[in-house]
């Protein structure tokens, strides 16, 4: 069945919605006090849904340069048709790629120009071409969004030993992750910038207070823009308590917020880990979307029933705080552990983490040993945006802690709330600060449902793993030292290693940020080029280092100028994409419904992935996340047209060739986003066959997380570890040094011409390493006299320890090999001899059989 193109309007208050679901208001929490027996009241109703203006306040700087910002431009039709043959070329054989050609001269000549006529009228007073045709391909998509569509953050521990535990690490988040909060509200976060250029700061009003809730017709979002309270889960048991006043300041200090984490630690304890699971509705949230659709009806459907208040409270908490029991003991758990959760069945029952998590919000995950994540909801927000966050909330953590210490250390805040210590208990208004347990009504109904939603979730879990490369020989330093672009020399690290452990190209995405523009999102960079493959043959033949580096300094230039192509807008994907989302809707007689993106009130690695990630979401997708998960997209679906609207509107000629789902299927999904706050960030793989790769470049080291559907994950990072260490091999061949990071230009001055103070700086002999490295000389001269191998170089000139037995990465093997080769020049044979004497061998090996008689 082909896949509808929704369009949304404006989605009621989580009030409205739940009124018209089950005629009842949000008038009581749902639960009682877990210290105390007040039965507090809970606002009769909650604010409409209405998104953050983007008009600033006055005196706002937030949204201060929104007004500026200018309108994503639509591509020329030739030029994004002419991009999108330079992408397929590397990855299709001439046969392939002339039917691809034929295919887009067609389209050029018949529905393109109509197409882009008509996206061109479409797009006139909207804020962005793309920006509807985007939400909907993330809330069209019907599959779970765990490991599919939502990313995680792997936090840094804290600096400061004694504040890594549970609680402390959690409620100091907490307390950060409020001051942000408020920060938005009061429209006192300074904007983003890149180069001094202000960006979109449009998502950061989508993030706190949003939830993705399931219909019947896809999913919309919903938002409480004046949301006070969190909601904490700890064993699979929910609880909720204010944080903010009406002011958004915050009404409780950090240790209050302790005090009330670790009541619910000793509360949630009270009830066995395994009965607790068999009630743990957040499980319901991993469910295929119109499942948990049909789910959230019947916690619905009662009028004035516990359970939709419950479910009420959920959504319009400001985020989700989830506390684990566990501790994951190497980087690739805790990152399965911020993506999805753990898999742990015990006399049947699942206790696991992947039962304490609420996928449909943004949610803080702190482990037992206070190790912390981030794991978001993706529609409304980029990597990029939530990177601020966690980058901002890290930060805070810090000072916060610097300011106990000396009290004029500096805050990152404009203002900051006032002490809640100090304030006028009447000025509090009505707030609740007592946490509150809630205690849904479990029918069997609802039982059943989190049994099988559980074994599901299990299963999916079980068919994914991840790796983490926590790599410290080199970083962004000595690459740029190096004259190279470290997200472009990263990109062909991938590529290199893929090639080398499978011996193939295949499609690869990256994310562009284009938030210069208004409501940008992302555009997809296509990193394999002809002049990345010509890189990774020759880096893999007996080339000489030179060779391999200069082929490796075209692939880095030809990548860094398509990014930056991209984040003008200028790519071919979300043009091409748009076109087709275009056609479909006019195909369904959808060409009268369409609503300006202003009217819808999501917002949204990785990569895309996301930057997140990336393309769109797709219904088909084999998976069941630019920075980036990258959503997946729903491309194949021209194929899936049924027969009598093909009759009579054929698929677009570009959209039925092969070519196009091929670029589409993304085997190497990876998004670059991160800075020194984070450890790891990664997200889930986009198809069945493929690797999901996030990646964080630091000075000194790069940090990478893969995952996939069992692809021999491990292998690739070994790959991935060997190439990187051979690859600094071969540039240090080519005699350019690496300079330390952030050297003093002190060792710049001449020694000759420095005159000593007192006799005593006159003493010793200066050490300058240079005996060193002609004892490396020397040691390389007694190597043979012929031509010198690139290993016999690296060797002689390259103090890295053997590399480990991966194929090509055999330095002992492969360098025997070359020796022969370079002996064989010596004797100065011809290349016939060398061919003759060859085939003279060659009828010398193996055992000569003797014919029989026929």
């Amino acid at each position: 069945m082909p896949t509808q193109v929704r369009i949304f309007s404006m989605p009621k208050s989580l009030g409205e919605t739940l009124a018209s679901t089950s005629s009842t208001s949000l008038t009581k929490p749902a639960g009682q006090a877990v210290n105390g027996t007040a039965d507090t009241q809970f606002p009769a109703s909650i604010p409409p849904t209405i998104t953050m203006s983007e008009k600033p306040k006055e005196g706002g700087i937030t949204f201060a340069g929104q007004d500026d910002l200018p309108i994503l431009p639509i591509p020329e039709l030739e030029s994004s048709c002419r991009k999108y043959l330079a992408a397929l070329k590397p990855l299709q054989g001439p046969r392939e790629h002339a039917e691809t050609k034929l295919a887009v001269e067609d389209f050029l000549k018949s529905d393109g120009p109509t197409l882009q006529e008509k996206l061109q009228k479409y797009a006139a007073g909207k804020s962005s071409y793309i920006e509807q045709f985007w939400y909907d391909s993330y809330l069209n998509f019907d599959n779970p969004v765990v490991l599919n569509l939502n990313p995680f953050f792997l936090l840094e521990d804290d600096p400061t030993p004694a504040r890594n535990n549970q609680v402390t690490r959690a409620a100091s988040l907490v307390v950060s992750a409020l001051e942000f909060v408020r920060a938005v509200r009061r429209e006192e976060l300074p904007p983003d910038t890149v180069r001094g250029k202000p960006l979109c700061m449009y998502q950061y009003s989508r993030l706190f207070g949003t939830a993705r809730v399931p219909t019947d017709h896809g999913c919309q979002i919903e938002q409480d823009p004046d949301s006070k309270h969190i909601v904490v889960l700890c064993h699979g048991q929910f609880y909720w308590f204010d944080v903010l006043d009406d002011n958004s300041d915050l009404i409780m200090s950090e240790r209050d917020i302790s005090i009330n984490l670790q009541t619910i630690i000793d509360d949630a304890a009270q009830t066995p880990i395994q009965e607790a699971a068999k009630g743990a509705l957040g499980i319901l949230s991993t469910e295929n979307r119109k499942t948990w659709s049909g789910l959230r009806d019947v916690l619905t459907r009662e009028e004035g029933s516990n359970n939709a208040d419950c479910l009420g409270i959920v959504d319009s908490a400001l985020f989700m705080l989830c506390l684990d029991y566990t501790e994951p003991a190497t980087a690739a758990a805790l990152c399965q552990n911020m993506l999805c959760g753990t898999n742990e069945v015990v006399k049947g029952v699942q206790i696991g983490t992947c039962v304490n998590r609420w996928y449909d919000k943004l949610q803080i995950i702190v482990c037992k040993n206070g190790s912390a994540g981030i794991n978001f909801e993706h529609t409304g927000v980029d990597g990029h945006t939530v990177l601020r966050f966690a980058s901002d909330v890290y930060t805070d953590t810090i000072l916060r802690f610097a300011r106990t210490i000396n009290g004029q250390a500096m805050s990152l805040w404009k203002t900051t709330s006032p002490d809640p210590c100090k304030r006028d208990p009447e000025s509090f208004g009505d707030v609740t600060t007592t946490p509150h347990k809630l205690e849904w009504d479990m029918t069997p109904e609802l039982n059943v449902a989190v049994r099988f939603a559980e074994t599901r979730l299990a299963d999916l879990i079980s068919q994914n793993e991840f790796e983490c490369l926590d790599f410290g020989g080199y970083g962004k330093n000595f690459i740029t030292s190096m004259g190279f672009s470290p997200d472009a020399f990263v990109q062909m690290a991938f590529q290199a290693a893929y090639y080398g452990l499978y011996g193939r190209v295949e499609c690869m995405y990256e994310p562009a940020m284009t938030k210069a523009y208004l409501h940008g999102r992302t555009e997809a960079i296509r990193s394999v080029t002809e002049e990345s493959v010509n890189f990774i043959q020759t880096f893999w033949a007996d080339n000489p280092a030179e060779a391999k580096v200069e082929a490796l300094r075209q692939a880095c230039e030809q990548h860094v100028n398509s990014t930056r192509s991209c984040a003008k807008g200028e790519g071919c994907d979300r043009h091409l994409y748009a076109l087709f989302c275009l056609w479909q809707r006019y195909l369904d007689g959808d060409s009268g419904r369409g609503s300006s993106s202003a009217d819808y009130s999501s917002g949204s690695e990785l990569g895309s992935p996301p930057e997140s990630i990336v393309g769109s979401p797709g219904k088909d997708s084999v998976q069941s996340m630019d920075v980036d998960g990258q959503p997946r997209r729903r491309l194949n679906s021209a194929h899936s047209r049924s027969r009598s609207h093909s009759d009579l509107n054929p698929v677009p000629a570009i959209f039925a060739d092969a070519g196009w789902d091929r670029l589409n299927t993304t085997i190497l999904s990876t998004s670059n986003c991160g800075n020194p706050s984070l450890r790891q960030f990664g997200f889930g793989p986009t198809s069945g066959d493929g690797f999901g790769i996030g990646y964080i470049i630091k000075d000194e080291g790069i940090n990478i997380c893969v995952s996939s559907k069992h692809r021999q994950t491990k292998r690739f990072v070994d790959t991935l570890e060997s190439y990187l260490l051979e690859i600094r091999r071969v540039l240090r061949v080519t005699g350019r040094k690496a300079a330390t990071a952030k050297q003093s230009r002190a060792r710049e001055i001449d020694p000759a011409k420095v005159k000593a103070s007192n006799r005593l700086k006159a003493r010793g002999r200066m050490i300058t390493g240079l005996d060193q490295t002609a004892t490396r000389l020397n040691l390389a001269n007694r190597w043979s006299n012929g031509t010198r191998s690139p290993t016999e170089e690296s060797v002689a000139m390259s103090d890295d320890d053997e590399l480990g037995g991966y194929g090509f990465f055999d330095a002992g093997m492969l360098l025997q090999a070359l020796k022969a080769r370079a002996d064989g020049f010596d004797r100065g044979e011809s290349k016939a001899s060398e061919r003759a004497a060859a085939q003279a061998r060659r009828r010398e090996v193996g055992k000569k059989l003797r014919l029989v008689e026929y």
